[in-house]
């Protein structure tokens, strides 16, 4: 059992930035693909960007180049540094682990973070 704990949204102005982070208790969290989701109001959750053991990571067109997913094996946690934010950023920030790169398919979630861009 793996649970997970998400911290660091926020309100914040267009162009700024956050950093989320999410931590696992448990066992194993090295082996886990992490990923992050985001849900907006009225929209599907969709996967927004993701990292496997090896530290590959995958990205959402939509972020390429404005965010980026990291992971400290040692602390278990998970990083998520957004720059350049925009008001469509504005969501409901969601970690998850799971065992399938890059969608992650996720087996364990946090209980989510707000993230609110103004413009």
């Amino acid at each position: 059992q793996v649970q997970l704990v998400e911290s660091g949204g926020g309100l914040v102005q267009a162009g700024g930035s956050l950093r989320l982070s999410c931590t696992a208790s448990g066992r194993s969290f090295s082996m886990y693909v992490m990923g992050w989701f985001r849900q907006a109001p009225g929209k599907e959750r969709e996967l927004v960007a993701s990292i496997n053991s090896g530290g590959s990571t995958y990205y959402a067109d939509s972020v390429k180049g404005r965010f980026t997913i990291s992971r400290d094996n040692a602390k278990n946690t998970v990083y998520f540094q957004m720059n350049s934010l925009k008001p469509e950023d504005t969501a409901v920030y969601y970690c998850a682990a799971g065992y399938f790169y890059p969608m992650v398919q996720g087996k364990y979630w946090g209980q989510g973070t707000q993230v609110t861009v103004s413009s």
